[in-house]
Parts: structure tokens; sequence; C-alpha cells
């Protein structure tokens, strides 16, 4: 199953609930993301997710296009994300983004997810964060 695509949103849920509790349990950041979830239905989960996969898309795009990470549109599509996971999970400060750079490359879940969009995306997007975030 896609990471971001949650289809049956349940089923991810229950999947991955015992491995999101027992990394991110105690953070201020997972207990905002329970907050700015709880009332998430299937469609509601379906429309921010796809509007996730829409910021991938364009760093998809963008590399495509031949910027490089350090262009300012790839670091405009880095504050996008940022800005993106935020308002629909989190407070993404520099720090978590830093993390995502790392997972988004090394948990495969992701990684396949975004290189849906086109081969090395993630790797793409990864360093596009690193950059931004020095």
């Amino acid at each position: 199953m896609n990471v971001f695509d949650n289809y049956d949103i349940e089923t991810v849920h229950k999947q991955y609930e015992v491995e999101v509790k027992e990394r991110f349990s105690k953070t201020d950041a997972y207990k905002e993301y329970e907050q700015k979830t709880a009332d998430h239905n299937k469609d509601k989960w379906q429309q921010v997710n796809d509007g996730l996969n829409a910021v991938f898309l364009k760093f998809a795009i963008c590399m495509k296009n031949g910027l490089a990470p350090c262009s300012d549109e790839a670091q405009a599509l880095v504050k996008e994300l940022q800005n993106y996971i935020t308002e629909n999970y989190y407070t993404c400060h520099k720090e978590i983004l830093k993390g995502l750079a790392k997972m988004y490359v090394l948990d495969e879940r992701f990684k396949n997810n975004i290189d849906r969009h086109a081969d090395f995306t993630a790797e793409y997007v990864s360093e596009a964060i690193e950059i931004y975030c020095k």
C-alpha cells in the first residue's frame, strides 16, 4: 500500500500505529498530529495526502526540468513542503524537516512512494531539504 494514498486508511493506520507510537508518541509533534487529524475520515485523508503528493510531483517536475536541488525553485518547494506539513500534520521546524529528508531515502515505503513520480525524486527532495536547512 502507498504510504500517502490512503484508499484504506484504517488498514494503513493500524498497520503502522504500533511503530509510530513507539517512535514518536512522546513528542510534541505526535501530540499535535493526533489533534490535527483526530476527525479525519477517509475522504479527508485522501484530500490531505493528495495535496502532499502534489508537492512531491512538483519536485519531480523540477528535477526533470534539470533544476538543481539548490535552485530557487527547488528551495521554494521545500518551503512549500514544510508549510504543507505544518498546516496538515504537525509543526515542521527545520530539525523535523531534516529528519524527514533522511526518512524519505532510508525508509523504502516513503522512497518508493515519492519515486513513483520519477526515479530519484526522493533523493532530490532529500538533498533540497538538506540545503534548505543549512
